[in-house]
């Protein structure tokens, strides 16, 4: 398996998933707001937030989605994974304020395209379940009617 690269962004505090959850991309500057406001529209947002990270269940995440990466692309997906410890204050409050991820537990949390919450789970969430959440949003299920 392939070596998992983590990418350190000093500015939003995030990580991002490289090579076992699909290609490495730039982090936007600022704060995780940030990150999650640039993505509306254009793609749908998986935190993965934990307190540290060693956590289990974030460890758990990690090798269920790394196998499933072309569905993550073709979802338009961006994976981001959090870790309370390592965040500014600013973008703590941001989760806790906004969207309800406390500091002492591990959360998934899916952002549809729209910017809302679609999805949210304390364990690690199998890839079929987090892509049938996804497949029956209305604006995926017209994108799967267009030619990629």
């Amino acid at each position: 398996m392939a070596t998992l690269l983590v990418f350190i962004s000093a500015l939003a505090g995030t990580v991002l998933l490289g090579s076992t959850l699909g290609p490495a991309q730039t982090l936007p500057p600022g704060s995780l707001a940030t990150v999650v406001k640039e993505a509306k529209w254009q793609k749908r947002v998986l935190l993965l937030c934990a307190p540290t990270p060693n956590d289990s269940e974030l460890r758990q995440q990690k090798q269920l989605l790394g196998p499933v990466k072309a569905d993550l692309n073709s979802r338009d997906l961006l994976v981001r994974e959090v870790i309370w410890s390592q965040l500014p204050a600013a973008d703590q409050r941001y989760l806790s304020r906004e969207l309800g991820v406390g500091s002492s537990t591990f959360q998934v949390v899916l952002i549809g395209k729209d910017g809302g919450v679609k999805r949210r789970e304390t364990q690690a969430l199998p890839p079929a379940q987090l892509f049938s959440t996804i497949d029956a949003m209305p604006m995926r299920r017209q994108e799967m009617k267009r030619p990629r």
